[in-house]
C-alpha cells in the first residue's frame, strides 16, 4: 500500500527546492546587511549524537539544539511547550502544564525515546518514559535533540531519538541571576542562581553553579464535561513545583577533573477523577552523578560516571492512594581514543532498576550490563561512523544493535548524510507485571531505521530535509485479544501483536535578513500500525511551526504559529482530535546592563483545541517577567 509520505514526496520536493533557493538568496542578503552573530561564528558542538563533543557540521545524525538564549527569551514555563516548537516533535497532555505529558519524537511513542540529564538516563521504569511534567525548565541551560535510533550508543528505548538536557554550568568569575514572573491562570514563578569559577593555582580550577526555583499556578479544569461522570470535575487544577540543580567540578591536575551534578524537582499537581474529591499527584525526581574526566594519554580520554536517580509518584485520589517509585543506579566507563583524525570509542555500562509500589503489584528489579564500540572516520570531505552495542539482562536476554552512517561535504555549506541502524525497547514493568494489563512473556520491541538527509548551512541560513523509514516489529499495544494463558485479563492486555512503520519527511529552515530572523519546520509523516493500517494514537500526519522575529538594539519581538492536522485519540481511529493552529507572540527588552523584561502571549486567538480527547488546554494566556543575570 502506498504510504501518505510516498504520495507527498514529490510535492514536498518542489517547495523544498524553492526554500533552498530563497534561503541561499537570503544568506547573500544577510551577509551584506548584517554582521554574523557570535553564535554563527563559533562552530556549534553536539555531545549526544556520538557521546563526545563533535562539531555540528560533522554530526551524521539529524539533530536540533535549543540554546540558553532561546530558552531565556522564550517566556515558556514548561519544557514540553518549548519542545513542541521543534521539528519532529509532537506532544500530548491531560490538562495544564502540571498534568501528565508525553513527547513523541518522529512519531515514536513517549516510551520509545530516551531522556538524559547531564548524561544520565531519567524516567520511570513502570511507564518506561520520562516524567516530563516534573522536569523544571528553569534549571535547564540547553537541550540537544538527536533523531533516529541510537540504541547502539545508549541501549534500550532509543528508537525514535534521544533528548539530552544539560543543567547550568559555572564559568570563570562570579555570575548571579534572578528572575520573576506572573501570568494568567494565577501563574507565578521565581528563580535565582549563582555560578562562577576561580583558579586554585596555575593549572587547577574550581567551577560551580547552583540554581533554585519555585513555580505555581491556580490552573483550570483538566477535563471537559464530555469526559463523563467518572472524570469531569469543574474545579481548577493547579500545581506547585520546587526545584534545585547544581554542578561542581575541580581540576585535580591538568587534564584530570572530578565533578558532581544534581537535579531535584517536586511537583504537586491536581487532576480530575470525578466530582467531590481533590485528586492530586505528587511527583518527585532526583538525579545525582559523580564523574571523573581523565586525559590518560595525549590521545586517550577516559570518563567514569556513577549515578543514582529516583522517580516517584504518590497519588491521592477518589479511587484510592498509591505510591510508585523507580530507583536507578548507573555505572559507566567511556574511553575515547584518537587515531589521527579518527576516533575509537569503547564503552562499558551497568544499569540497575528497582521498582517499589505500596501494594506490591509491580515490584521488581532488573540489571542490564552493556558493552559498546564505535569508530568515527573523517577523511577530507568524507565522514563515516560505525557502532555496535550488546545489552544483556536476565529479564529480556541479550540484544545486539548496530549503526552505520556516511556523510559527504559537497561544499563547505552543503552536506548529504545516509544511515542505517537497529534499535530495541525492553518492556516496561507495567507491560510485564501490572495486574490485568501486563504479560510476563512480553518481548522487547525491535526497530530498523534507514534515512537520508541533505543539510545546507551558510552564515545565518540553515536548511535541512530528511527522509526516514523506521520499521518496528513486536510492537507492544493494548489489545483486546490476549494470549490464552492470560485468563485473568478479560478486558485486554499489553502484548506483542503488531508492527508499526514510522515514515516521514522532516523539513527545517532558518535565516536572517537585516533585523529579522525567520525559521520554520514542517513534518510530513505517516506513523501507523501496519497490522491494522491505523494511524498511531495522538500523532498527526502534518505538523510544524513558523516564526518571525525582529531584533534591533535592546528590543526583540516575535510572532510564531504551531500547527497540527487531525489526529486520533485511540488506536482504533474512532475518536478524532481536530487539527489546530496556535498564534503566539513574545518579546523582551533590555532595560540596562544585565536587566531585561520579557513577555509571552500564548494562544493569542484563544483557539479551543485538544491534545488528548476531552482534556482541556489553556486559552489565551499571558506571562510577563523581569530578569537579572549575566
Amino acid at each position: 500500500m502506498t504510504s501518505v509520505v510516498s504520495r507527498h514526496a514529490i510535492q514536498a520536493l518542489k517547495p523544498l527546492a524553492i526554500s533552498f533557493a530563497v534561503a541561499a538568496a537570503f544568506s547573500v542578503t544577510a551577509s551584506a546587511q548584517t554582521t554574523t552573530s557570535t553564535q554563527d561564528q563559533v562552530a556549534r558542538v553536539l555531545v549526544t549524537a556520538s557521546r563526545t563533543p563533535v562539531a555540528a557540521k560533522d554530526v551524521l545524525a539529524d539533530n536540533v539544539v535549543i540554546g540558553p538564549e532561546e530558552i531565556a527569551q522564550s517566556g515558556f514555563t514548561s519544557i514540553v511547550d518549548l519542545l513542541q516548537q521543534k521539528r519532529g516533535i509532537e506532544i500530548s497532555r491531560t490538562g495544564g502544564p502540571g498534568n501528565v505529558s508525553s513527547v513523541f519524537v518522529r512519531g515514536a511513542a513517549n516510551a520509545q525515546s530516551i531522556v538524559l540529564v547531564d548524561g544520565v538516563r531519567v524516567g520511570s521504569s513502570t511507564t518506561g518514559a520520562a516524567t516530563w511534567e516534573a522536569i523544571p525548565l528553569s534549571q535547564i541551560d540547553h537541550v540537544e535533540i538527536v533523531y533516529g535510533p541510537l540504541s547502539s550508543l545508549y541501549g534500550s528505548s532509543a528508537m525514535g531519538g534521544v533528548i539530552q538536557i544539560f543543567t547550568k554550568k559555572g564559568a570563570t568569575g562570579f555570575h548571579p541571576s534572578v528572575s520573576a514572573g506572573v501570568g494568567s491562570y494565577g501563574t507565578r514563578n521565581v528563580e535565582a542562581g549563582v555560578s562562577g569559577g576561580s583558579a586554585i593555582d596555575g593549572e587547577r580550577n574550581f567551577h560551580y553553579a547552583i540554581s533554585a526555583a519555585h513555580e505555581q499556578a491556580d490552573g483550570f479544569s483538566a477535563t471537559k464535561p464530555a469526559a463523563g461522570t467518572f472524570s469531569f470535575n469543574p474545579d481548577k487544577d493547579g500545581y506547585d513545583k520546587d526545584s534545585v540543580s547544581g554542578q561542581f567540578s575541580v581540576d585535580l591536575a591538568k587534564g584530570h577533573e572530578i565533578g558532581l551534578t544534581l537535579l531535584q524537582s517536586r511537583l504537586n499537581a491536581q487532576f480530575d477523577a470525578g466530582l467531590g474529591f481533590d485528586d492530586r499527584n505528587v511527583e518527585k525526581i532526583e538525579n545525582y552523578s559523580l564523574y571523573s574526566n581523565n586525559q590518560l594519554l595525549p590521545n586517550w580520554h577516559s570518563k567514569l560516571q556513577l549515578a543514582y536517580g529516583i522517580d516517584q509518584t504518590d497519588t491521592d485520589a477518589s479511587f484510592g492512594k498509591s505510591m510508585i517509585r523507580t530507583r536507578q543506579r548507573q555505572f559507566g566507563w567511556q574511553n575515547d581514543i584518537n587515531l589521527g583524525s579518527d576516533l575509537l570509542q569503547l564503552v562499558a555500562e551497568r544499569r540497575e532498576e528497582k521498582v517499589d509500589t505500596d501494594d506490591g503489584s509491580v515490584d521488581g528489579k532488573r540489571n542490564t550490563n552493556s558493552v559498546a564500540a564505535a569508530y568515527q572516520l573523517k577523511r577530507d570531505a568524507h565522514l563515516a561512523s560505525v557502532s555496535v552495542r550488546s545489552d544483556n539482562s536476565a529479564q529480556f536476554g541479550t540484544h545486539t544493535t548496530g549503526s552505520l552512517a556516511y556523510g559527504y561535504h559537497i561544499s563547505s555549506a552543503l552536506r548529504v548524510n545516509a544511515s542505517y541502524g537497529t534499535s530495541f525497547r525492553a518492556p516496561s514493568f507495567n507491560e510485564l507485571y501490572f495486574p490485568g494489563f501486563g504479560v510476563t512473556s512480553n518481548k522487547p520491541e525491535q526497530g530498523r531505521n534507514a534515512e537520508a538527509g541533505i543539510y545546507y548551512e551558510a552564515g545565518a541560513s540553515h536548511l535541512s530535509a530528511v527522509y526516514y523509514h523506521n520499521q518496528i516489529n513486536d510492537l507492544l499495544v493494548n489489545t483486546a485479544t490476549c494470549p490464552v494463558e492470560q485468563a485473568t485479563h478479560p478486558f485486554g492486555c499489553a502484548f506483542n501483536v503488531d508492527k508499526a512503520l514510522l515514515e516521514g519527511i522532516s523539513l527545517g529552515a532558518s535565516t536572517r535578513v537585516g533585523s529579522f530572523n525567520l525559521r520554520g519546520a514542517l513534518d510530513l509523516q505517516n506513523p501507523r500500525d501496519t497490522t491494522t493500517d491505523k494511524t498511531l494514537a495522538r500523532r498527526a500526519k502534518r505538523h510544524g511551526s513558523v516564526a518571525l522575529e525582529y531584533a534591533a538594539g535592546a528590543l526583540k519581538a516575535g510572532v510564531e504559529t504551531v500547527f497540527a492536522s487531525t489526529r486520533f485519540d485511540d488506536f482504533a481511529n474512532k475518536k478524532p482530535l481536530p487539527g489546530y493552529a496556535l498564534l503566539n507572540l513574545y518579546s523582551s527588552y533590555d532595560l540596562a546592563q544585565n536587566w531585561s523584561v520579557f513577555g509571552r502571549w500564548n494562544n493569542a486567538l484563544n483557539k479551543d483545541y485538544e491534545l488528548a480527547k476531552n482534556y482541556a488546554t489553556a486559552g489565551s494566556n499571558l506571562f510577563v517577567g523581569v530578569r537579572y543575570g549575566y
